[in-house]
């Protein structure tokens, strides 16, 4: 008789059969170390990366500096032309603004160089306006009205105008018949009439007053002897 294997399943003691679980471990995956070909491509990305950052940034720190350098440039042109053009001749504020304007400096800059030249006494009104009434009125003999049109076209600050505007003697009456009485000789070929209307047109258009205009021109017509009597010259 042929023994049966303990492991033989016999007829009728199939469902009797008992299956455990099955227990599976953990399973590892292991990661293959990097080779140094591997690490060093690595590391030059890193450093490409790395540099470009730098020269982005580099650019743009020159960017900066480059349009600080340009600003620079722009305020020293622009005060080398206020200097060369105050060279020759005194300026008002108002006046040496305008010279800054045509620079292109920027507004900011331009009340900062007006600021520095005021201080440094490179721009001064009161200087200026002395010299106005020293070439109107003491040389040009100028009335006070034309000195002032004067001060006004050079737009001079209204208070430095009117301040020095009060300082002038009180001789305009005295300056309009010295002027009236020099001119009448130059006009003998003319009437009366003729030489009374352009005596007026003359001081007038010198900035005297009208009451001393009126003086003036009776006191030259008086001062030739004949007084205001009408002459008429004939050929």
């Amino acid at each position: 008789m042929k023994r049966r294997s303990p492991l033989e399943v016999g007829p009728g003691e199939v469902g009797s059969v008992e299956v455990g679980p099955v227990e599976v471990g953990p399973v590892e995956v292991g990661v293959a170390p990097l080779g140094p070909a591997e690490v060093d491509r690595f590391s030059a990305a890193a450093a490409t990366k790395a540099e470009a950052a730098a020269v982005t940034a580099d650019i743009a720190l020159d960017d900066d500096a480059l349009a600080s350098a340009e600003a620079i440039d722009q305020r020293e042109r622009a005060e080398k032309v206020l200097l060369h053009r105050l060279r020759g001749r005194s300026l008002s504020t108002v006046e040496a603004l305008l010279v800054l304007n045509a620079t292109g400096v920027d507004s900011g800059e331009a009340s900062e160089i007006i600021a520095k030249f005021i201080e440094l006494n490179y721009l001064d009104e009161a200087k200026l306006a002395d010299q106005i009434i020293h070439s109107h009125n003491v040389r040009k003999g100028l009335g006070r009205n034309g000195v002032e049109a004067e001060m006004r076209r050079r737009k001079l600050d209204p208070s430095v105008m009117m301040d020095k505007l009060e300082e002038l003697p009180d001789d305009e009456a005295e300056r309009a018949i010295d002027l009236a009485t020099k001119r009448i000789g130059q006009m003998e070929r003319f009437d009366d009439q003729t030489i009374d209307r352009r005596l007026t047109g003359f001081l007038m258009r010198k900035g005297y007053s009208s009451s001393a205009v009126r003086l003036a021109v009776k006191a030259a017509m008086d001062s030739r002897g004949g007084g205001a009597a009408s002459r008429v010259r004939f050929r």
